[in-house]
């Protein structure tokens, strides 16, 4: 059967049966489009320092074309696997990557910053739907036996965008302009909707009655809130009446919604898939190591350019080396997968992250360059080691028509995160700066007010860096919980056309 014949499911609905699918086709399909949608929010990073010159505003204010890109992802995660059953996760898919396209050009047209973050954060409501709905297909569509393989590949193509997306800005912003870092997604997202449309097979397994608005409402409030709370505090206080109310207003809303989630026949995001433990320690894990992971993509880039006063272009190639070899490791960790299970490689991977994020919280005024690569590159080498084991030992357990919200709550959970990291490092490394500066200020062994700032400012990253270590550390626990062998699904997968596919590789 090819890729597009369709047997009934019990629905009625047409499915695709993992069988019966073209692999190779349907590997392409997602790995373009999810190349495409983590390239617009790695390119943003270099720019950082640039958007603060061009708009004349603060880090603060900058930062939120961050952080509003990435809370609206987290908003829209929980209703991708609700939108994936009512329409077909095919054509969620490819709507999402005509929406991040159509965003990309207005971004490019943006007149102030505002008007910027708007943008982004509509750019971001499509990029939310990517991830899930190309993790989900693979789940769905793929035979569990390549599952890990083609995970690996999809992982590569979430390594391959920040691996080039610095480089690239960089080049950009010194040879164009910073509109380009959008206009760049033009060509690729027309080419990724051409893809996507031609060669995943339409599929659905169930079709929902209902749309639980009660449901999406109380988890909007509730992302909404305790994401702006966290991200405003640098600027409101801890403990001021308006991070003290949105993080009340957040609380509130998720226990609604976890209560409504529960108890409905129709759940909007259905949490029945965290009764599977092994499904809820690799979702724990993934969490810390994203909040490592964006510890480095943020706060490198920013220290690189404003204390080491590198160009845009510079810190890309700084760059490159450490997310090439992230990049390059997924095929590895993709053979390593089958012969020792996930949590070997998983503890393997977190004391690699660890290691490199201590030293980067070491960092002085005058750190080589070659420093920053050296400990850049072990820190990735460990996130390409845990990350791709963490997700598949999760999603393997889960079944096959669970799988959307599975990954929906997967993404949700971790770009909430995501967004709350970015969050957390501006206000601490605000606050910081001011404690490091009153100290070196009060012991006089600096009197230059330049070299004051910058110092202060280092060792501000420097505590940053030092949260991010042990926040990685704190997923070691839960990966301990786990076999150290391949699970009974992965036992299977030396088949021949695996083993064709790891030498392809």
């Amino acid at each position: 059967m090819s890729a597009n014949q369709q047997t009934a499911g019990k629905s009625g609905q047409p499915t695709t049966e993992p069988s019966s699918i073209a692999f190779w086709p349907v590997l392409i399909g997602i790995f373009l489009g999810s190349f495409v949608s983590l390239l617009g929010m790695s390119t943003i990073n270099v720019a950082i320092p640039v958007l603060m010159r061009e708009f004349q505003t603060d880090l603060g204010m900058v930062q939120w074309t961050l952080t509003g890109f990435m809370l609206a992802t987290g908003i829209i995660s929980p209703i991708t696997g609700y939108l994936g059953d009512k329409f077909s996760t095919k054509y969620l898919y490819v709507i999402a990557l005509i929406g991040f396209t159509l965003m990309s050009g207005l971004c490019a047209i943006a007149w102030n910053v505002e008007s910027l973050i708007a943008f982004r954060v509509l750019q971001g409501i499509f990029s939310g739907m990517v991830m899930p709905a190309t993790m989900t297909i693979i789940y769905q569509v793929i035979p569990r036996e390549r599952q890990a393989f083609a995970l690996s590949m999809w992982s590569l193509s979430a390594m391959l965008a920040p691996a080039l997306g610095p480089t690239l800005a960089g080049w950009l912003i010194e040879s164009l302009d910073w509109r380009w870092l959008f206009l760049i997604n033009l060509p690729l997202g027309v080419a990724a909707v051409w893809v996507a449309s031609r060669l995943i097979p339409y599929y659905r397994l169930s079709t929902p009655k209902s749309f639980d608005l009660y449901g999406f409402v109380t988890v909007v409030i509730s992302s909404a809130s305790l994401l702006i709370a966290f991200s405003e505090a640098h600027r409101w206080g801890w403990t001021g009446w308006q991070t003290l109310s949105l993080v009340a207003v957040g609380i509130i809303g998720l226990i609604l919604f976890i209560r409504r989630e529960r108890s409905t026949s129709q759940p909007l995001l259905n949490l029945s898939v965290f009764r599977q433990k092994r499904y809820t320690f690799t979702l724990i894990i993934s969490s810390m190591i994203t909040v490592s992971l964006y510890s480095g993509t943020y706060l490198t880039p920013v220290f690189l350019q404003n204390i080491q006063h590198v160009s845009a272009l510079h810190t890309g190639l700084i760059l490159l080396p450490s997310s090439l070899a992230m990049a390059l490791f997924m095929p590895i960790t993709a053979k390593l997968y089958a012969r020792l299970g996930p949590m070997t490689l998983i503890i393997s991977g977190i004391v690699l992250i660890a290691v490199g994020t201590l030293a980067m919280a070491n960092l002085r005024v005058d750190t080589t360059q070659t420093y920053i690569v050296l400990w850049m590159t072990v820190r990735n080498i460990g996130i390409s080691l845990a990350m791709m084991p963490a997700s598949n030992a999760g999603m393997e357990v889960i079944p096959r028509e669970l799988s959307g919200h599975a990954s929906s709550a997967n993404n949700w959970v971790r770009q909430g995160l995501g967004s709350f990291s970015i969050g957390l490092f501006t206000t601490m490394l605000a606050s910081r700066v001011t404690t490091h500066t009153t100290e070196l200020a009060s012991a006089g062994d600096i009197k230059d007010k330049t070299l004051l700032g910058a110092t202060a400012f280092t060792n501000s990253v420097n505590d940053v860096y030092l949260l991010a270590t042990f926040v990685v550390l704190l997923g070691i626990p839960f990966a301990l919980l786990m076999r150290n062998r391949a699970s009974k699904s992965q036992q299977g997968t030396k088949t021949s056309a695996e083993q064709t596919d790891l030498q392809e590789a």
